[in-house]
Parts: C-alpha cells; structure tokens; sequence
C-alpha cells in the first residue's frame, strides 16, 4: 500500500531520515521500532506531508503522493496520530469527533442562511456516527465530558476515534502506548485489531513497548541511523545481531533488554 524509496530529510547537516526504503503491505499491521533517533517519527512527519522530504519519494498504491500537505493526504485516506495527543480541550468528546469530517454544510456562510435543516440533518448523522464510534472504542460514556478532562489513554482512544469519522485507509500511530496505564493500552490494543480485522485499516505503529508490538504486529521493521536496518516478525527482529548493536552496542549477551 506504501512504497518508501531512497527516503532522505536533512535538517542542515543532519541526516534525520537517510535513505529509507521500505514498504507496508495493505490489510497489515506493521510495527516500526528502533532506538532513540532512529528517525521514526521524521519518517512519518514526511511520508504524512508535515515534512517536505530532502530527496526520495513515497508512493500509495502507486500514486506518487511525496511532498503533498496532510489535507490532500487525509481526502485520500492517509492519516496520522501523535505521540502528544492533540484534542480541542475546551469540546466534548462527541464535538471532537463530529468536527472531524470535511466540507461540512456548516462552513458555508449560505447554508446557514438558506439550508438550516440539512445543517442540523447533518449534524444529528454526524452526531450519531460519532456516538457509534465511541461505543466501538469503548468509551462511550465520555461523550459529554470535555475532551480536556479525560485520561491521557482515553485521549489516544479519542484520536484513534477521528479516523474512524472519516474513510480511513491507512493510520500512522506515533507511540500510542505513551504514557498510557496497562489496562488501556490492551483496550487500545484491541481496537486496532477490530479495525484491521473488522474495517480492513491498515496501520504503521511506533511504539517502544515491545510487548505491544508483539501482541499487534507482524512484519516489524527496524530503523537505525535514519534507514531501515531489518525487517521480519518480532522473535526475528529482537534475535537479530545488527538490531541488537542498534539499541545496545553490546552484542547478543544483552539481548534480554529487547525483551
């Protein structure tokens, strides 16, 4: 579904990303890992268009889609979460949702004079889609609270919620397990298996906790330096010498730290 070729982002003489190829097959779940500075997330913020790359090229399904702004990416199905969830506080759980969708008949200054009652048509659709995707999270009776107030696991609920307002195809999550308890982390775990399985969404998740990448994903790729470095399932990947070296620098007898 994603094709990365000679991928290079360089911040003056920093070599972010540096000659990355690799690729995401549709219909997967595909772990991304690496050390600290690996250039994971760079790698996101490009293949999303939040980053212009230096050089390479990235392509969905064929389509050359390098350099386009995350607007023209997230029509097409493309979207991403951070690692930092970004809610409205100040909204609802339920408005942050409804919000999501664009063109909406509300954003024309002549519907609100002229088509109020397909406005509030499309409001009570909208406010019913966004009520399903909270019972399908599991976290339904957080719609009415402000989005500001909730826990920082079911903020990262709510964001994966966003992307089911829209046809997601494919969702890059940057360190969803970040900071989140062991509880909802395995709720978050079983969304995104529900999605893939049930939605057909692909994913591309960065996380550090290796137990949640083993419970979720098959390939998983390992970057270093800016590139990939290896790719296979998790047992390969963390009995693979070269990835070792990456995190630890210290061969095989350390192994147990990936663990």
């Amino acid at each position: 579904m994603i094709v990365v070729e000679d991928l290079h982002k360089h911040f003056g003489g920093f070599h972010a990303v540096d000659g990355a190829s690799l690729e995401i097959a549709k219909g997967s779940i595909t772990g991304l890992i690496g050390p600290n500075g690996a250039g994971k997330t760079t790698l996101f913020n490009v293949i999303a268009g939040v980053l212009q790359p230096t050089s390479g090229r990235v392509l969905m399904e064929g389509e050359d889609i390098t350099g386009l702004p995350p607007h023209e990416l997230f029509h097409k199905g493309l979207l991403r979460t951070f690692q930092i969830a970004h809610e409205f506080s100040s909204m609802s759980c339920r408005e942050n949702l409804m919000m999501v969708p664009g063109g909406q008949l509300g954003e024309s200054l002549w519907n609100t004079w002229f088509g109020r009652k397909r406005i509030a048509d499309q409001e009570r659709a909208l406010r019913a889609k966004a009520d399903e995707v909270l019972e399908f999270l599991t976290i339904g009776h957080i719609a009415d609270l402000k989005a500001g107030e909730i826990s920082g696991g079911q903020k990262k609920l709510l964001e994966l919620g966003r992307t089911m307002m829209v046809d997601a195809r494919i969702v890059f999550l940057d360190e969803v397990g970040a900071g989140v308890n062991r509880t909802l982390l395995y709720t978050i775990a079983d969304a995104i298996k529900r999605l893939n399985e049930e939605r057909g969404y692909t994913f591309v998740v960065i996380e550090h906790d290796m137990e949640f990448i083993g419970r979720l994903c098959d390939p998983v790729i390992c970057m270093a330096e800016g590139r990939k470095l290896a790719e296979g399932t998790l047992p390969e990947i963390k009995a693979n010498e070269q990835v070792i070296e990456a995190y630890l620098g210290t061969g095989l007898k350390n192994k147990e730290a990936l663990s």
